[in-house]
């Protein structure tokens, strides 16, 4: 997605707001309108990124993320692959989500260990999302009801958190 055509709209809309203050006040809105593009820009892109987290965590089976590629902003549909069902005894039953309200975005402050943090961003990265995004998604997963646990193997049984018995081929 290119930004410049939002930008410049905002260039000449300032432009025209000067227009009726003569030559020098039109001449000090462009100049303003160049120092302004990358908070501009900036802004735009946090404002893409808040809205691509806030469809995430209405998606139950992809995440939408906000990627730079130069001065452009893409949006980004991945698809999350369902996990496989691990071989744990049998979960305590989840609590229903709670609703999802209105579409305001919260604010949260975060406090972890750093090596944690360190660990989150290489994680995020070398999944080509923000750490925002993985965040999201991660806490999304964490508060989702999981599957039912799968059945012992045949002449087998659940055994603390291992399963005991034979395997039949």
């Amino acid at each position: 997605m290119d930004l410049t055509p939002y930008l410049e709209g905002l260039r000449a809309d300032l432009a025209a707001t000067a227009a009726p203050g003569g030559p020098e006040i039109l001449r000090a809105a462009e100049l303003l309108s160049h120092s302004l593009e990358p908070s501009a820009r900036l802004a735009l892109l946090e404002a893409l990124s808040d809205a691509a987290a806030e469809i995430t965590t209405r998606l139950t089976d992809a995440t939408v993320e906000v990627r730079l590629r130069g001065r452009d902003a893409d949006l980004v549909v991945t698809q999350i692959a369902a996990p496989a069902p691990a071989l744990t005894e049998p979960a305590v039953p989840d609590l229903p989500l709670p609703p999802v309200e209105g579409g305001d975005l919260a604010r949260l402050t975060l406090r972890m260990p750093e090596a944690l943090k360190t660990h989150v961003e290489q994680t995020a990265a070398a999944e080509g999302v923000s750490v925002n995004a993985w965040l999201v998604r991660a806490v999304t997963t964490a508060i989702t009801p999981r599957p039912a646990a799968p059945v012992p193997p045949v002449g087998g049984a659940w055994s603390g958190k291992r399963v005991t018995g034979y395997f039949q081929a």
